[in-house]
């Protein structure tokens, strides 16, 4: 090669006698230059036995193929590389094939051999490369041979080459649609994989070939659920996607009933004045009306897949959290649908195209669900840096927004906005204003006011809209504004905008009985311009010529001539013909005199007022997020969302029969016993599962209120949830698992066990039972019929519950110590498998009251007392002074959180108020005035005190929700006669509940909440609280939190849950003999958390 030396002086290439010359640099220019022969070089380096060299080859013909440079022409040298030995180059190779496999077709069919053999490699990667080759092919007559390489690849060990095969299936469809039966076959095969690599790309090749056929998914919808979380990004949008087109095709529609379920609890808080003077008379009529109508009850699939998308809002991908909200949006409960919007607004910041299509879908939602956007209007301020179509799109948001409330600040954003450089913008802004006036009539008058002021700006675009409008806003109440009308029609002489100048003239006409001076003055000077004007001015001055010539002809006869003979002659044949039909119609003639009769009726009818409505009013028929619902146009692919049924089909074909998920009913119906009772053991952990739920997205959860109760009432949820999970049958025990990789451990496991565990459980079985009558023997001696029944009930959950425990669990014998065992701690967490379904997620579970402890004591096989461990003491603050006598005027007032569940919502903290009259005279019509309190407190007032006599004292309870701070609520104490301003300001401690949990439940729990979520402080214990019982009295004195169990001696620990938001709050106290104690707070409230500490502390060390 003449130019080797040359290009190794230059480059500082290498190269020994017989070995070609290239440049260590694979983005290096000089072996692309002219001076050499197209790659050649690349060639010779491809054709050498070395695999350096062949690696380097590839590597800078990889690098091309990037650069968008064609590299086709070194086809024939690349395909020769295919059988190499060397993985890194057979990877690269594989790589430029499946870029030109489609062009070179010929060349590629003679190593489909090769293919096929790479098809049976050790290595995933190159089996899957192999694959993806011959998928590239697109020739025919390979296609048996594609299908084989697909079916053995759908059995492959690796899930990536399994993947790969579920990307090969649309492209064999696309190649020959024969073979979709065949290909369907494998799908079905694929879509049973447990594997999340697989999951997104199986599903969008169903889509591609066979989405009608819903029956391949009723089998794995739990599972797909199940794995939502896990897959990768773009197969979570795909896979959301179907499961919101099957959701609609095998769910009833949440939104049915939902008259029915806002006469639930929320009419009750929200009652007007009104709705409770009707008396008892309405409920009646109320409740007769009730039974009639069947309540809404959501099928447990359903409410499945709405508690697993939901953690995905905060993904970090734009596209799942779009695909999520379409979701809800199209699948949801009224109630619950408010979740979404604090993550679409968190989009907003993201890049401006992401934003477009944002704004798109906020536009559609905000017509239908205005108050879900209502809280964060201002996210949806224009700023000045925003694209002209970003700034319309938000204009579209705040006019659906607007309401009388926020009308005002809506309106003074707008005026902001008219000063806008960017004239369509201004334009948008007008017609919003326009919009507003329409749909709010209490602002008519000032935006028309408004928008008769824009008249006199010197843009004349400005003007212009502003006269469309104004002519739009005139229609609905004309006789009031002649003198705008007047004023519009000193403007002609201004305005050139062509449909500015129409609409003047057109208003002029249609109301012309109001200007009966100014109109034939305006039609003379349009008469003078006629021919200058432009077609949509010319059309108008003809209508106002024949409506002038019907109202005031004597005035307008010669004018209307004139008119009409200049149209006669236009060019524009419309004008012509407009002109012939007028005269016709207005000009009694012998031949359309009869016609003629009717001409005022024709030209003056009263004409409806327009509806100025959103241009997104009708695109929600489109699926939210979808390309066509973009365009506002059905797009090639597009499928529609199917309407929900009338009926809901049968929930039992998602039921998975398997051996394996099964067993645990076997064995309960070997024994005689119900076949439900593991749905108990379902319902827990359902239960368990919202639990975790709770602290996501809390603050908007106050604003979309109740999730689970907004499904049905309390009773028919009940009923209905334990009917649902018995139907549900074994599949959802696998979907409703804790523990995904223990469940597939256990599943490993199961298939060579089966005998074994099977005796085992028998065993285990009749070994409870007899526990269970024993303790049934001896409660019925002591004669409490409540005390059987509770026992009865415990130990057979709890004995399921113990075929799902660890060994270590089952065989600990509890010991008669001080400390109390885990199998204590387990007969309380079965109580939980007790409670009715509807339980809200955000409200506190409420305080075991001292009978319930006495029960429990009876059950928990050992002698230490329960009550000490499980009740919180009464507060350490004690009764404090609220209002003092000489300020009272003889009325001392005290009060006292009684840490009791407050009977009238469990969100408050229950206040104990002591009333003590000192005074001589009776005190009359004690109550709470009307409290002007900060955003997020309420108060609920005890009922007044009639009369409090001298000498007596009174007691009364009022419930106060503090919203999770420790900010004051300032109320007034009214009697009859005086008003005296008191205010209520709560510990820390006061504003949670306790919960309890297992140990092992409170450490994941915490693991959860770290890093800032976790406060750390050292202190020193004093002698004085070294104990067990003082450590525990004096923190639970302090906060309101349930002692949890805990393996070593030297550690406590206890939990709660803040009774607004229902956030967790975890208490670990860690009091080792040597060196200094470690408090640790875990909570999402960090304030709550840092404020608890230093409480907490403070009682320790004192």
């Amino acid at each position: 090669m003449s130019a080797a030396p040359a290009y190794s002086e230059d480059k500082g290439g290498s190269a020994g006698p017989g070995e070609p010359e290239y440049g260590h640099d694979p983005a290096s220019g000089g072996i692309f230059s002219s001076d050499y022969k197209r790659h050649d070089d690349l060639k010779e380096m491809l054709d050498t036995n070395k695999d350096s060299l062949k690696l380097e080859a590839m590597k800078r013909i990889v690098a091309m193929i990037a650069r968008g440079k064609n590299a086709s022409d070194l086809f024939p040298a690349v395909v020769k590389n295919v059988a190499c030995k060397n993985i890194e180059v057979k990877k690269l190779v594989y790589v430029y094939l499946v870029r030109y496999a489609e062009e070179q077709q010929d060349l590629a069919l003679l190593s489909i051999s090769t293919f096929q053999r790479g098809l049976k490699d050790p290595n995933q990667l190159i089996r899957a490369s192999a694959l993806r080759v011959l998928s590239s092919i697109r020739v025919p007559i390979i296609v048996p041979i594609m299908m084989l390489a697909i079916k053995e690849a759908a059995s492959d060990m690796s899930p990536y080459v399994r993947k790969t095969a579920a990307h090969a299936i649309p492209k064999l469809y696309s190649l020959d649609s024969d073979q979709k039966d065949q290909l369907i076959e494998v799908i079905e095969k694929l879509l049973a994989d447990k594997t999340t690599l697989v999951a997104g790309s199986v599903v969008m090749a169903f889509e591609e070939v066979c989405p009608e056929r819903i029956d391949l998914i009723h089998k794995n919808y739990r599972k797909l659920c199940n794995l939502l979380i896990d897959v990768e990004e773009w197969g979570q949008v795909v896979i959301i996607s179907m499961l919101t087109r099957y959701a609609r095709t095998q769910f009833l529609s949440p939104t049915q009933n939902e008259s029915l379920l806002e006469e639930n609890p929320e009419k009750a808080f929200y009652g007007s004045e009104e709705d409770e003077a009707k008396g008892a008379g309405s409920e009646e009529a109320a409740t007769s009306t009730l039974p009639a109508r069947k309540p809404y009850v959501m099928d447990p699939d359903h409410r499945l897949l709405l508690r697993n998308t939901k953690p995905l809002l905060q993904s970090r991908s734009a596209a799942v959290v779009m695909a999520v909200a379409q979701l809800y949006f199209h699948l949801a409960p009224k109630a619950e649908v408010g979740v979404i919007a604090k993550a679409l607004v968190r989009l907003l910041r993201s890049h401006s195209e992401v934003q477009y299509v944002v704004l798109q879908n906020v536009a559609t939602m905000s017509i239908k669900r205005r108050g879900m956007f209502e809280p964060y209007l201002k996210s949806f301020y224009i700023r000045s840096t925003d694209p002209t179509q970003i700034k319309i799109l938000k204009l579209e948001v705040l006019t659906n927004l607007a309401n009388e409330t926020n009308i005002p600040t809506v309106l003074r954003e707008f005026q902001t906005y008219i000063r806008s450089m960017d004239k369509d913008f201004v334009a948008a802004t007008i017609q919003a204003i326009g919009r507003c006036a329409t749909n709010i009539g209490r602002v008519r008058d000032t935006c028309l006011n408004g928008l008769v002021q824009l008249l006199s700006n010197r843009d004349e675009l400005v003007v212009a809209e502003s006269v469309v409008v104004i002519k739009k806003l005139l229609q609905m109440q004309p006789a009031q504004h002649g003198e705008i009308i007047k004023h519009l029609a000193k403007l002609t002489d201004n305005i050139q905008v062509p449909m500015a100048r129409a609409s003047i003239l057109w208003l002029i006409g249609e109301y012309c009985e109001h200007v009966p001076r100014i109109a034939p003055d305006v039609l003379r000077k349009m008469a003078k311009s006629f021919t200058a004007e432009e077609d949509i001015v010319k059309l108008q001055i003809i209508n106002l010529a024949a409506k002038l010539y019907l109202t005031n002809s004597k005035q307008t006869k010669l004018l209307t001539q004139y008119v009409l003979s200049l149209a006669k002659y236009d060019q524009n044949y419309d004008i012509r013909d407009r002109a012939r039909f007028t005269r016709q119609l207005i000009v009694p003639s012998e031949q359309g005199g009869a016609l003629s009769r009717h001409a005022k009726k024709l030209f003056l009818a009263p004409k409806p007022a327009p509806v100025l409505e959103s241009s997104f009013k009708d695109r929600d028929h489109f699926q939210l997020g979808s390309l066509s619902h973009l365009l506002n146009a059905k797009a090639t692919g597009y499928q529609e969302l199917p309407d929900w049924p009338e009926e809901a089909p049968d929930p039992s074909v998602r039921n998975v029969e398997e051996e394996d998920l099964s067993l645990i009913e076997t064995h309960v119906g070997l024994l005689g016993e119900y076949t439900e009772v593991p749905e108990w053991t379902k319902c827990s952990n359902r239960e368990k599962r919202k639990e975790k739920e709770k602290p996501f997205y809390s603050d908007s959860e106050g604003e979309s209120g109740p999730t689970e109760s907004a499904d049905s009432d309390p009773e028919s949820e009940s009923k209905s949830d334990s009917k649902s999970s018995s139907e549900s049958g074994s599949g959802e025990s696998s979907s409703e698992s804790d523990d995904e990789d223990q469940d597939e451990d256990e599943e490993k496991g199961r298939g060579s066990e089966s005998e074994q565990s099977e005796e085992e459980g028998l065993k285990r079985k009749t070994k409870r039972k007899k526990v269970a009558e024993g303790l049934e023997g001896s409660s019925s001696d002591n004669g409490s019929d409540s005390n059987t029944s509770s026992s009865e009930s415990e130990m057979t959950s709890e004995s399921e519950e113990e075929q799902g425990e660890p060994a270590s669990w089952r065989r600990k014998t509890p010991p008669s110590g001080k400390r109390a065992p885990a199998a204590k701690e387990i007969s309380l967490l079965d109580l939980e498998d007790f409670t009715p379904p509807n339980v809200q997620p955000v409200s506190p579970p409420t305080v075991v009251s001292s009978s319930l402890a006495a029960d429990l004591e009876g059950l928990t096989l050992t002698d230490s007392s329960l009550v000490p461990s499980l009740l919180s003491p009464v507060s350490s603050v004690g009764r404090q002074e609220l209002l003092h006598r000489v300020a009272g005027e003889g009325l001392a007032v005290d009060y006292a959180f009684s840490r009791q569940p407050f009977s009238g919502d469990s969100h408050m903290v229950s206040v104990h108020i002591y009333f003590s009259n000192n005074a001589d005279s009776p005190v009359k019509g004690l109550h709470v005035g009307t409290p002007k309190l900060p955003a997020g407190i309420s108060i609920q007032e005890f009922p007044e005190i009639e009369s409090l006599a001298p000498g007596e004292s009174a007691t009364a309870v009022m419930g106060i929700n503090f919203g999770d701070s420790t900010q004051a609520a300032n109320f007034q104490l009214c009697t009859q006669n005086r008003q005296f301003y008191v205010s209520i300001q709560p510990p820390v401690g006061e504003l949670m509940a306790p919960v309890f949990m297992s140990e092992n439940e409170f450490k994941k729990e915490q693991g959860k909440l770290t890093g800032m979520n976790e406060i750390t402080e050292k202190l020193t214990l004093p002698d004085t609280c070294q104990s067990d019982h003082v450590v525990v009295q004096k923190v639970t004195a302090t906060a309101n939190l349930g002692r949890v169990p805990c393996g070593t001696s030297s550690e406590y620990r206890f939990a709660g849950r803040t009774l607004t938001s229902g956030s967790l709050v975890l208490l670990t106290l860690d009091a080792r003999p040597a060196g200094a104690a470690q408090l640790t707070v875990n909570s999402e409230k960090m304030v709550i958390g840092t404020m608890l500490v230093k409480d907490v502390i403070q009682a320790l060390t004192q």
